[in-house]
């Protein structure tokens, strides 16, 4: 049962409508932002952006996050090729609202630093792998029927998509773990009556060390192991 203290800090449904549209809003932007800057492979693209769901996800729960992800994305994938992108619809969309729907999910029933740091390397992984074999398979072989993809075995194909979500995950964690906690720490400490307890009493210095540290040589390892196989 729900106890007083969970009671106390739930957030209206009108603030998480409000949060959702905004995490929408700022998503669309900052990757818009760098839309033009491709993955080693041509398609996919840079985006740092990523800690805007991220902090909406664990500040404003799973639907804040997961759907404020979704639109974001789709916006600015449909802006940057000047109509609605079905490549983003198809793969991107369902992609990042898992990805930050589960981000926001876990953190909300407990948050603490060692916890954002193990959901943020598992759902990047997940997220990327959706959206990254989604977009190959179901956008541009069934879907586009692109012919730089059809002329490809199924094996170069999902060779194709596991870089894809090594390249998002790379280039994503560093942002999502390093970024993200002054955001949360400032947001929880301007706003203390829209979070809960455990955002309240948060700090950086609290972050373990020894686990962010393993976390940020993942994408290091993984960055030279793919250079070393493709020399």
């Amino acid at each position: 049962m729900m106890n007083m203290t969970e009671k106390s800090w739930r957030q209206p449904y009108s603030l998480i409508i409000v949060a959702t549209a905004l995490n929408a809003a700022l998503y669309a932007v900052g990757a818009y932002a760098t839309s033009y800057i491709p993955s080693p492979w041509g398609v996919g693209q840079f985006r740092p952006a990523v800690v805007i769901p991220a902090l909406f996800a664990t500040i404003f729960g799973p639907w804040a996050g997961g759907i404020g992800a979704a639109l974001g994305t789709l916006i600015a994938d449909s802006a940057k090729h000047g109509g609605l992108y079905f490549g983003s619809l198809l793969a991107a969309v369902p992609g990042n609202f898992v990805g930050f729907f589960i981000f926001g999910y876990v953190l909300r029933k407990k948050f603490n630093w060692a916890r954002f740091v193990s959901v943020a390397n598992v759902t990047l992984v997940v997220a990327n792998l959706i959206v990254a074999f989604l977009y190959v398979f179901a956008f541009k072989l069934l879907y586009a029927q692109a012919v730089a993809f059809t002329e490809l075995t199924s094996d170069a194909l999902t060779v194709l998509s596991v870089g894809l979500t090594l390249f998002w995950f790379v280039t994503m964690l560093p942002f999502v773990l390093l970024v993200t906690p002054p955001l949360i720490v400032a947001v929880a400490s301007a706003f203390p009556s829209i979070v809960s307890e455990d955002l309240r009493t948060i700090g950086i210095k609290q972050i373990p060390k020894r686990l962010l540290g393993l976390s940020m040589l993942i994408p290091g390892i993984i960055t030279i192991s793919v250079g070393l196989a493709a020399t």
